[in-house]
Formats: structure tokens, sequence, C-alpha cells
């Protein structure tokens, strides 16, 4: 009793202001009150969290600090239960043991005791900081405590945070040199458990187990066929199993009233098939957790597009409807150039399938100038079907469809492929499920089955040419929790996530092995950034601020810089990716096309193209949800939404801050709501140019938005070369997160 007493005065001893007195007095009113009624600790810690969370209030947020420390001891005493360990007991003493009891249970992974000794884990529980536990904020702890710390087959939790971050960087460091194993181990858990760095959450979720699928987010290319159709829904099917995110591209499948075998009209288009992924994603659930999870990709040229920007809205023939996946269109800069310059033009949509048949080339093969030659040649040609529409009736549609569900998701397919650092090796369509993985795609070619003869016995033979079927690992630096300007500081966390996700790969459990063959060909990383503004006010800039620019813009440098060095370095250590030669990292392409002609930069360059690159792809910003709620820090890219907010979940409203809310940084939280829009695509522009793949950016609306003004973000966003749009939310649109890509 006198135990929770202490404790609680702990819990509020810092918190000083003008009222608290009062606030003091009224918690002992509160706690004397739940005593009297014969609680139980566990009842009354409950009962004192709920008053500290019902305390907490836009001026007085360090109440849910209390309230934080309160979970962190309501979870020990949930663990020591769990485990059947007497009160007194050191959760955190004796890791070998509680490694062999979770692996024995089959809980923890046997790789783990097979490349560790007691005695090497008996040095790593050296490094395990208990006192990190305190870093957590109240809903980073509560979303840690349930959806990440290891769980019995009875869902109750045996591991602590400190555990699992150790099991991770163990899991992780597997891959090195045994002499080196320890050091990156350390390394590793260094960086996650203070909150510096966060992974996936696949990998948060799934290093350190026996079924290990480390990455969130996949692309598959949909073949124009239909074994290639039933191929990608196979995939997904996969993918979704076990938890991953997954971005398709039906660019290459004809349109409604194509031909089949040359029976004209036989096609039923696109939306039959999406309809399909859509009952899929719905089906295969993730043992239960969410629904999975699946953006579908089309060109804006495409023949059956406006059918396809009607997908997700409430009106309409509902047989056409796929509400469960996410659509997103993939723009030429023609489209967008229409728009600004002659908004009532033509715009010409046509099948895929008819243009091969006609001109011999696939006009989703291109970009650019290149791309344009060929659109207008199969304009002007009078043997290709079109279906016209004017330019503003299409962005109707689209501003109409991203008003009411927040999609369809944009895609600069110029800029991209322009600023591809593999261009030699192919052609990136579309996106993921989250709009920042950018990277080369090709279909599948199943070939026909065969019978052969094995041990006397008949059998199918079913052979697959598998094409480049995208997957990327992800992790984030936090930019909140990280002292920028410490070069550093700032490099020791890049150059650690760089290998700890280099080491994913080799680590991965491929549910698909066309993704295993690509992911080891270009061995495609996405560093990420999470705490953008948590970062902007730290340093005391205004998101509005002029000053924010140029900061942004040496943040992303700096953070670039050291990535590819990172991956330079493993390079030499481990040798490149298969696809080097040739790519814009040998040829200097890829220093060229950003300006990056300082010496610091001239010599890097020089270095590479005598060590080569570990990863063919590198830098990519997901929203980072969780992950960020994790970490107690902003999500992404973007501003914060308020700096105070009540946030409902199964029924109960839990208090939310901006990140270190107090008098002090207060005003320098500007809600995104009330910020420029214009500017923030610009600072995206900014920031793109050292991101290699995309960055997942939303778009913030208020019912005061014009559709000419929507419509002229798209074209600013497009001018200033941002690679993708992610979510138009509005005020009064709920929308939701991505959690396959939360890294």
């Amino acid at each position: 009793m006198d135990r929770l007493l202490g404790l609680c005065e702990s819990a509020i001893l810092d918190i000083k202001d003008n009222e608290g007195l009062y606030i003091k007095d009224k918690f002992y009113e509160s706690y004397e009150n739940i005593k009297r009624d014969n609680a139980s600790d566990e009842e009354t810690l409950n009962s004192m969290i709920q008053i500290f969370l019902e305390l907490t209030t836009e001026t007085e947020p360090k109440w849910l600090e209390a309230a934080a420390k309160l979970y962190v001891y309501k979870m020990y005493m949930e663990v020591r239960k769990n485990r059947n360990l007497c009160e007194d007991a050191d959760l955190y003493r004796g890791l070998y043991d509680f490694i062999v009891d979770l692996t024995d249970k089959g809980l923890y992974g046997k790789y783990i005791l097979e490349n560790y000794t007691k005695e090497e884990i008996d040095e790593l529980e050296k490094e395990i900081k208990p006192e990190r536990d305190a870093l957590f904020t109240y809903s980073g702890i509560k979303l840690l405590h349930s959806r990440y710390l290891v769980q019995n087959f009875d869902r109750k939790v045996l591991e602590l945070p400190q555990q699992m971050f150790m099991g991770i960087a163990m899991h992780l460091a597997i891959p090195e040199k045994k002499e080196k194993r320890v050091y990156f181990a350390k390394r590793f858990y260094d960086v996650l458990s203070s909150l510096k760095a966060t992974m996936a959450t696949p990998t948060m979720s799934n290093a350190r187990k026996p079924l290990y699928q480390l990455s969130s987010c996949f692309i598959d290319t949909v073949d124009d066929s239909l074994s290639g159709i039933y191929k990608s829904l196979d995939n997904f099917a996969k993918v979704s199993k076990f938890g991953g995110g997954m971005g398709i591209y039906f660019g290459k499948v004809r349109a409604l009233g194509s031909s089949i075998r040359g029976f004209k009209g036989a096609s039923a288009g696109i939306i039959p098939w999406i309809k399909l992924f859509n009952d899929t994603a719905v089906a295969v659930d993730q043992l239960g957790v969410r629904n999975g999870s699946v953006a579908v990709w089309l060109d804006a040229w495409h023949k059956d597009l406006p059918e396809f920007l009607q997908i997700r809205t409430n009106n309409g023939d509902d047989r056409k409807k796929a509400h469960d996946v996410f659509p997103g269109l993939c723009y030429p800069n023609l489209f967008w150039k229409l728009a600004k310059e002659d908004i009532d033009a033509n715009w010409y949509m046509m099948c895929p399938h008819e243009i091969r048949q006609v001109k011999g080339y696939s006009l989703e093969d291109f970009y650019g100038k290149e791309w344009e030659e060929k659109y207008y040649d199969c304009v002007n040609d009078d043997r290709i079907e079109k279906r016209v529409m004017s330019v503003k009736d299409i962005v109707r549609l689209i501003i109409k469809s991203a008003a009411e569900t927040g999609t369809p998701f944009a895609f600069y397919r110029d800029t991209v492929n322009e600023m591809n650092p593999n261009k030699h090796k192919g052609m990136i369509y579309s996106s993921n499920l989250c709009t920042e993985i950018m990277q080369n795609m090709s279909s599948m070619k199943i070939e026909d089955a065969v019978i052969e003869t094995k041990d006397g016995d008949k059998i199918i033979v079913e052979k697959t040419e598998p094409g480049d079927f995208v997957v990327c690992n992800l992790s984030s630096i936090v930019l909140g929790n990280v002292d920028v300007t410490n070069d550093k500081e700032l490099e020791y966390v890049v150059e650690t996530q760089i290998r700890a996700m280099d080491n994913v790969i080799d680590l991965n459990y491929y549910a698909v092995k066309f993704a295993e063959i690509t992911n080891k060909k270009y061995r495609a990383i996405g560093l990420g950034t999470s705490g953008y503004h948590h970062m902007l006010v730290n340093n005391k800039i205004h998101f509005t601020d002029e000053k924010h620019a140029e900061f942004a813009d040496k943040v992303y440098e700096k953070i670039n810089y050291y990535a590819i060095k990172a991956s330079m370095k493993i390079a030499e250590e481990k040798g490149a990716y298969d696809y080097f030669e040739g790519s814009d990292w040998d040829t200097g392409r890829y220093f060229a096309l950003r300006n990056y002609d300082s010496q610091e930069w001239l010599e890097l360059e020089s270095e590479i193209k005598l060590k080569g690159m570990r990863n063919g792809y590198l830098f990519a910003v997901a929203p980072n949800g969780s992950t960020a709620t994790i970490a107690g820090t902003s999500e992404g890219v973007d501003p914060i939404i308020a700096r105070f907010w009540m946030e409902e979940k199964k029924g109960s409203m839990t208090p939310k801050t901006a990140p270190n809310l107090s008098m002090d940084n207060y005003w320098y939280y500007n809600s995104a709501y009330n910020i420029d829009q214009e500017w923030c695509v610009k600072i995206n522009g900014i920031r793109q140019r050292h991101i290699d793949q995309g960055q997942s950016f939303n778009l913030y609306i208020t019912t005061n938005y014009t559709m000419r003004q929507i419509m002229n973000l798209y074209i600013a966003a497009c001018e200033n070369k941002v690679k993708s749009i992610y979510y138009v939310r509005s005020k009064s649109l709920t929308v939701s997160d991505c959690e396959g890509c939360s890294a």
C-alpha cells in the first residue's frame, strides 16, 4: 500500500504549475477514496492512472508523464504475475535464462541461442538499461505493451521493453562476423532503446520470434493474363497473411470492352479484378488483428479511369465498388501541365492491351518526353479506340473522390523515373500502400505447365520467370529525439540503421520467393524519418518560418550523405549489390541530378566508383504511425494535427499531446490545418532532392478549400518535383492509417 502511494507521489513530483497544490490535494483525496473502497493494488493503480489521464489538459500536459510511469509499474506487476516471479524479483536479471525459457515455449526463435553463447548473452545483459523504460510516453508504452511485446499463447505478456529491444538487436546482428556480432548487437540496442530510431512494425513485432517476416512493403506488377492476375492475387494473400501491406499495379491489364483472343468487347475491365483483391484483403485478416491492406494503382490515361475513380465513393452501383482497397493514380507531367495551361483540353484514355497489339510497344514502359511522344502517337492513330474527356472533368472526379475518401493517392511517374538510380535496369510504374517505396518493377511470366516423371510417377511442373517483385525493409531516425545539429550523433544513428536494415535482407522470412530474388538483387532498404515537426520545435523553428526551408535542406542532405557513405562502407566489407555497375551510383549521374558538387560530395562519389554501393535504394520516408507513437514523437514529415486532443479507442478516451508539449514550445506547434499547404508542398520538394525514393506526404484541407485550390496543390507538387501524395486529409474526413508500413 505504502509502495503504491510512494509511487504515485513520485510520479507527480515534477509536476509544477500554478495550481499544483490544489491538484495534489485532489490527488490525495482521490487516493483515499479508492482505498476506502477496499480496492486491490491493481485496481488502485488502474484508478490512479485514470485520474492522471483525466487531470491532463492542454496547459497541464505533464499528468500524462505521470500516467506513463504508473503504467510501466503496472506492466512490471503483470509480467511478474505472468512469469510466476516474486514481488521483489528483478525482471531484467537473468537474460540467458529468460531467452531459454521463451525458446522452450516456442515464443523465441532457436536461432538466438544457436548464434550466441551464454557468455555473450551475459555480456549483453550488462548493456540493458531499465531506466530507459521511463522514456516512453503513456500512449507509447501502452501501444508497445498491447501489440509488440511477446505474449504467450493465452495472450499474456511475458517480455519487457528492454528485453524486446535486446532481442531485436541480437537477431539483427546475426549476419555479422562472429567477432563483431556482440558489438553490433550492443549498437543496435543502444540506438533502438534510446528511441533515437525505430525499426518498422513487422521488424519490431517479429524479430526474435520463430516466424520472422520483417519487411513492411511489397509491390507487384499484374500481368495482363488470367494466370498472371491470379498469381498476383496469391502473392498478395501470402504477404497479407504475414502482416505486409502491398501495392498492386494494374496498368498493364486490359480495359472494359477490350478483346480477348481476338473477340472484341469480351473484357470486363479492371474493376472485377480489383474487387477480388478487395475481398482477399478482408478474408486474409492477419490472425484477426486487422484486415489486409492493399493499394491498387492505375495510369491516368487508362481507359477504365472514370470507373476506377469511383470504387470507394458512396454513390453509384455498389457492384462496381471496392471499399477496402486504396486507389492510386500514376500521373505523367503532361496531365498537370494541361490542367494548368489548358484545362478544357481533351484527355485521351486508351486500353494498354490494344496499344500493344496495334503499336507493338507498351505505353506504360516510357516516361518523360519519350512517353509524351508515344502518347500523341497513339492519340493520332485511328486504329486505337479512345475514350475522351476534358482534363477539367477528370480533375473534378479526382478531387471529388479525394474530398470524400481521401484517395486516390498520387504518383508522379516522370519525376520518379528521372531520379531512379537504377533506371539502367528497369522502370518504376507505381508505389506501395503508403506511397514512399519507389523501385524497379516488372511482371512475372508464367510458362505453361508440363508433365514430368519423378520416381516413376507423373508430376505437373509449373515454371515462372520472376519479374521485379518489390520488397522494402524500413526503419526511421526519430529526428525529435536526435540532436540533428550534432553531426557525430546523427552519423552514428544513420550508420547503425543502414547496417541493421541491410541485415534484414539476409535474415528475412520471405512468404513470396519472388520478393527474395528481387530483394537480393537490389538489396533495397528504406531509411526514413519520424518526428519532423518535433525536430523543428526542438530547434525553435516555426513550420511556416522561412528558415525552415534552409534547415530542412541541410538536415536531409546530411542524412543522405551519411546513409550513402554507410552503404559504401558495407559494400567495401561485404560486396556491392548485383546491379551496381551501370547504375547512377556508378556513373555519377545520381550526384549530378541532385547538384551535389561540394568537395565532400565529389570525394564520396569517387570512392563509390571504386568500392560500390551495398544497397540499390536507400532512403524512403514512411508514415510512421505506430512507431512514432512508441517513440513519443510526431508522425513522418507532417505537421501535427493539434497540440492536444482526445483519442477514442475501444470505448475509452485517452488524452494526447504534441511531443514534449510545454509552455516554452507551445506556440511552435502549428496545426497542419492552419498551415498553407503550398508551403508544405514546397518544403516536400526541398526534402525530396535528397531522397532517392519517396515520402508519405499528406495534404491537409478544410471545407474552405475550393476545387481550384486543391487542383493547384497537385500542380504545385508536380512543379516542385514531389514524387507522391498520400492522403488528402480533411477536417470532416477520417481516414485509416497504414498499419503495414508503420516504420
